[in-house]
């Protein structure tokens, strides 16, 4: 079952889906939450970097995102946010709670790096 489940994976999310699940077994993917509820990702890139993801609005701040996935919609989405998805599905985020101000200068940080 699981060989199908994988070549499904496989199938349908291309060359993300091996690399997705790798971050799924490091165990690379984070929920960071604040007391009022909001939600976003961090996830641990194979590279040593940490993205910020959103599964509300499907969104990675990764720069292959931002190429394969918005600018030439070659991909349905990134490996970061499949490894999200997957973590959220299997139960292997691990979880932080953070205060409002943390989450705020999480996310701007990662404006910050893109100007």
């Amino acid at each position: 079952i699981r060989d199908t489940f994988f070549y499904r994976l496989k199938f349908i999310f291309g060359s993300s889906a091996v690399p997705a699940l790798d971050l799924v077994d490091q165990r690379s993917v984070t929920r960071v939450t604040s007391p009022s509820g909001r939600t976003a990702y961090q996830v641990l890139g194979s590279s040593g970097k940490l993205y910020t993801c959103y599964s509300s609005c499907h969104f990675c701040t990764c720069p292959a995102f931002g190429f394969t996935v918005l600018q030439k919609s070659e991909s349905l989405l990134c490996k970061h946010i499949l490894a999200v998805y997957l973590s959220q599905a299997m139960g292997a985020c691990q979880e932080l709670t953070v205060s409002e101000e943390q989450l705020t200068s999480i996310l701007l940080a990662e404006e910050g790096d893109e100007g």
